[in-house]
């Protein structure tokens, strides 16, 4: 299951510097929500520890955990950190997104 989800590189170190100033563990979940402009919404989230049921996969010792309904829809998905002129945000490349909206936080299947 590992290898359904990627977490780059930017995106481990950032989640690691988050988790460091929180006193976390570096272990960020991804998830899906019904909304956002195309349908379904992207949520991040730091977690304490993984549920028994998500899957995990694993980046320079960052931890990216996804639960089994959110998997359905995100499989396949490699999570980026980007910095741009328009800010700095957790981006999710989904291979199963049909539409998605200018912001890049949500999609459509």
């Amino acid at each position: 299951m590992a290898d359904m989800l990627t977490l780059t590189k930017a995106a481990a170190e950032r989640v690691g510097l988050i988790a460091q100033k929180q006193g976390k563990p570096a272990i960020l979940r991804l998830s899906v929500e019904g909304g956002g402009c195309s349908g379904f919404q992207y949520k991040f989230d730091l977690e304490d520890t993984p549920d028994a049921n998500d899957s995990v996969s694993e980046t320079n010792g960052v931890k990216l955990v996804v639960d089994p309904v959110s998997l359905d829809l995100v499989s396949g998905s490699t999570v980026d950190f980007v910095e741009s002129l328009g800010g700095a945000a957790f981006r999710v490349e989904n291979p199963q997104a049909a539409a998605g909206c200018g912001c890049g936080s949500s999609f459509g299947i």
